[in-house]
C-alpha cells in the first residue's frame, strides 16, 4: 500500500472506528437496561390488550376501565415477593403471572392508564409502573420505592394520578404512626444489606408522620358504600403499631350495584386474585373478626391520565 493511499483512508478507519464505539456504547446501555428491569406475562398483556381493543375499553371512563381489567386478572395467583429482585439495586418490574395486593391494584391502573393514552408495550407499562412506584416517578435505590401505602397515595395524589377520598361521610383523621420498617430493619434483605438506608427510611417515615390523613373508621364503612365506584383504591388500615395499610384492592360494583372488594388474597383458601363476596363493608366486617386489626379504610379514586 502506497503511502498516499494509507493516508487517504486513514479518516475512513477513523469513522469506522467510531461508528463501533457508538454502537458498542449503545449495546453496553440497552444491556444494562435490560438487566435493571424485568417483565413477565407478555402473552396474559397480548390478551387484555385484543380484548381492550375489541370493545373499546379506552373510551370509558378511568375507573370503569380499570375494573374491566382487574376482572381479566381474576384467578391470577397470588404471588409475594415479586419485586424483590436483587439485594443491591432496584430493578423496575412488571409481573402479570403472579400478583400480590399492591401489585395487583397497582397493575390494574398503570394498565389502564396505558390503554388510555394508547401506549400498551412492555415498556410503556413499565414506565406507568414507575411512576406510580417510585417517589416522583424516579426510580433510584430500595428507598425510592413507596413501601408504605399511605405514602404511595399521597405521592400519587401529588402526581395528580389519584385523588384521596378525605371527605366521605364519617371520615376522621388517621391515628396510626409509621416505623415498622427502620425498627424491624432485619426483616428487609435491602436493609440488612444496605444499614445506610435505614436512616433514609426514618427520615421518609417522619414525613408520612407529619401529614394528615383521613380514613374511614370501620364502624361507618356501611354509610359510605353509596359513594364509591368501580375502579377506587381500597387500602385496609391496621392497629398494628408501626403500620398504616397491611392489605389493598379495589372497588368492583356488580350488575345490581353492590360494591365489592376484589384482591389478590393471601388467604390459604384463595391464593389467588379474588372478587370477594358480599359488599364491602360486609366483607371487613367479617375479616376483623377474624384478625381483630382492621379499623378501618382509606379510598383513593383514579384520575383521568393527561393526554
Amino acid at each position: 500500500m502506497s503511502a498516499l493511499h494509507f493516508k487517504a483512508i486513514q479518516p475512513l478507519r477513523r469513522a469506522v472506528c467510531a461508528v463501533s464505539l457508538v454502537l458498542l456504547s449503545l449495546t453496553i446501555t440497552l444491556c444494562a437496561a435490560a438487566a435493571s428491569q424485568q417483565f413477565v406475562g407478555e402473552k396474559k398483556l397480548n390478551a387484555i390488550l385484543t380484548k381492550a381493543s375489541t370493545n373499546n375499553w379506552r373510551a370509558l371512563p378511568i375507573g370503569e376501565l380499570m375494573g374491566k381489567v382487574a376482572l381479566e386478572f381474576e384467578g391470577t395467583p397470588y404471588v409475594a415477593n415479586t419485586l424483590e429482585l436483587s439485594v443491591d439495586k432496584e430493578m423496575r418490574s412488571v409481573n402479570l403471572d403472579g400478583l400480590d395486593c399492591v401489585t395487583f391494584f397497582e397493575t390494574t391502573l398503570d394498565l389502564a392508564r396505558a390503554i388510555k393514552k394508547d401506549t400498551t408495550s412492555p415498556d410503556a407499562l413499565l414506565a406507568e409502573i414507575q411512576a406510580t412506584r417510585y417517589r416522583g416517578g424516579a426510580i433510584g435505590d430500595y428507598a425510592s420505592r413507596l413501601h408504605y401505602t399511605s405514602d404511595w397515595l399521597a405521592d400519587n395524589e401529588k402526581k395528580r394520578i389519584v385523588e384521596v377520598l378525605s371527605k366521605l361521610p364519617g371520615a376522621e383523621v388517621f391515628p396510626q404512626k409509621v416505623n415498622f420498617m427502620s425498627t424491624h430493619a432485619g426483616s428487609y434483605k435491602q436493609l440488612a444489606a444496605h444499614p445506610e438506608l435505614v436512616e433514609i427510611m426514618k427520615r421518609q417515615e417522619e414525613e408520612i408522620n407529619a401529614r394528615t390523613l383521613m380514613y374511614v373508621p370501620l364502624s361507618k364503612l356501611t354509610d359510605v358504600e353509596p359513594f364509591l365506584q368501580t375502579g377506587d383504591i381500597v387500602g385496609i388500615c391496621t392497629n398494628i403499631p408501626g403500620l398504616d395499610i397491611t392489605h389493598t384492592g379495589l372497588v368492583i360494583r356488580d350488575k345490581d350495584g353492590i360494591p365489592h372488594f376484589m384482591d389478590a388474597s393471601s388467604k390459604k383458601e384463595n391464593m389467588k386474585v379474588t372478587l370477594e363476596p358480599g359488599s364491602i363493608s360486609q366483607y371487613m366486617a367479617a375479616s376483623n373478626q377474624r384478625s381483630g386489626k382492621i379499623i378501618g379504610v382509606i379510598f383513593a379514586r383514579p384520575l383521568e391520565p393527561a393526554n
